[in-house]
């Protein structure tokens, strides 16, 4: 029989049918100590599996007989419209996994209708994001650091490039302990070692545009260590309290955003003190490992905040099914890490566009097979977390 011909890489990501497929793209394409810097997470990675497994006993409960011609997924959030309930959260080094980093991310967060968060510790300026994705709705997170003027400066400069949503980040008051990076002696930039030249030989597309490309470094906190814990622990202040959320106010004039609430009486603290929004997450389980799973966590929060904040979810999705099932818990919306960057490491910005398409067709389909015909239709009925 003659043999089939073998697919190009961008037909491959174009190809596939779920995120999982991406990953396993995203490994065959990038070295195994970048790879492993997404996929893996803290101590033994309890937190991570937990946050996926608990989508896994999600239960949904579908109405029959119902108009389903028409799923809308829009939402509103923080008072603007996007075109489903998805929010591309912050990630670190982002260049990283492919040479165009978060400029395509933000590009294909903009033609999807969805928000695209820039980190503190991006690879790309604010300004530069701005200048990629100009219709996008452009976000910014916040590491309070031990120097209060860099901190301000950092919110000076995502205001002038038109940010307005400020995402502060709580849970890294230290390192957490990675150990898969740990493993690999993993710096930023990658240092080209002998085993990462090994690497090299296997990952050639990788290394070509490693090499090839401007130098890998941070763009907002230049001046800091290579290696990862080192970074953090000098420069994010473990001594930031609520009180700095007024400080933090006081020098930022659009939408606030606390990320990484763990506890219920946690969250109705920061909504009694007036943030705009709480994002349920344990850091993809990359900061405490065995800490709480934000699915489970959810509902508990919604109701003890109420109307007061608006509640989003981080951690395990990978699915519009998933996005549907934390939205019918009560989240206004999903934040989305592990499952663009692997989409960007498979294929560059079509590898992320490929992830938001997906993403909207699972949402669109099960909401359609639910009988809501659309997200404003999700409620607690529709779901439940099996034990």
């Amino acid at each position: 029989m003659p043999r089939r011909p073998r697919l190009s890489r961008k037909a491959r990501v174009a190809g596939a049918a779920d995120v999982a497929d991406l990953r396993l793209l995203a490994r065959r394409r990038a070295p195994r100590m970048v790879f492993d810097y997404v996929d893996g997470a803290a101590e033994g990675e309890w937190s991570m599996a937990r946050a996926v497994e608990a989508f896994d006993r999600v239960e949904f409960s579908p109405r029959v007989l119902r108009d389903v011609a028409d799923a809308p997924t829009s939402v509103e959030i923080l008072g603007r419209r996007i075109e489903m309930p998805v929010v591309l959260g912050p990630t670190g080094f982002t260049r990283m996994m492919h040479r165009e980093g978060e400029r395509a991310v933000a590009r294909a967060a903009a033609d999807s209708g969805v928000p695209y968060t820039l980190s503190t510790m991006g690879t790309t300026t604010a300004r530069d994001v701005a200048a990629a994705a100009p219709g996008g709705w452009n976000w910014f997170q916040l590491y309070v650091v031990r120097d209060r003027a860099r901190s301000l400066e950092m919110l000076s400069l995502a205001a002038g490039a038109g940010m307005d949503v400020l995402v502060v980040t709580v849970d890294v008051p230290v390192a957490g302990a990675r150990l898969r990076d740990v493993r690999h002696g993993l710096t930023i930039p990658p240092s080209l070692r002998w085993r990462s030249a090994l690497q090299a030989l296997r990952h050639p597309a990788w290394w070509f545009d490693f090499l090839t490309s401007e130098p890998l470094r941070f763009a907002t906190v230049d001046g800091a260590p290579g290696d990862l814990a080192g970074i953090t622990n000098m420069m994010f202040d473990p001594s930031v309290t609520v009180a700095d959320l007024e400080w933090i106010r006081s020098a930022w004039q659009g939408k606030l955003l606390v990320k990484g609430v763990q506890r219920v009486d946690d969250a109705k603290e920061l909504a009694a003190v007036g943030v705009d929004g709480i994002v349920v997450s344990n850091h993809g389980g990359r900061q405490l490992d065995r800490s709480p799973t934000p699915l489970e966590l959810l509902p508990s929060v919604v109701d003890a905040v109420g109307d007061r904040t608006e509640v989003f979810l981080d951690g395990g999705v990978r699915s519009g099914a998933d996005v549907a099932a934390a939205v019918a818990l009560g989240a206004r919306a999903c934040f989305v890490g592990r499952a663009y960057l692997y989409g960007l490491m498979a294929g560059g910005e079509p590898g992320v566009r490929r992830v938001l398409d997906l993403m909207r067709a699972e949402l669109v389909r099960t909401l359609q097979l639910l009988g809501v015909g659309g997200v404003g239709g999700l409620s607690r009925d529709a779901v439940r977390i099996r034990m």
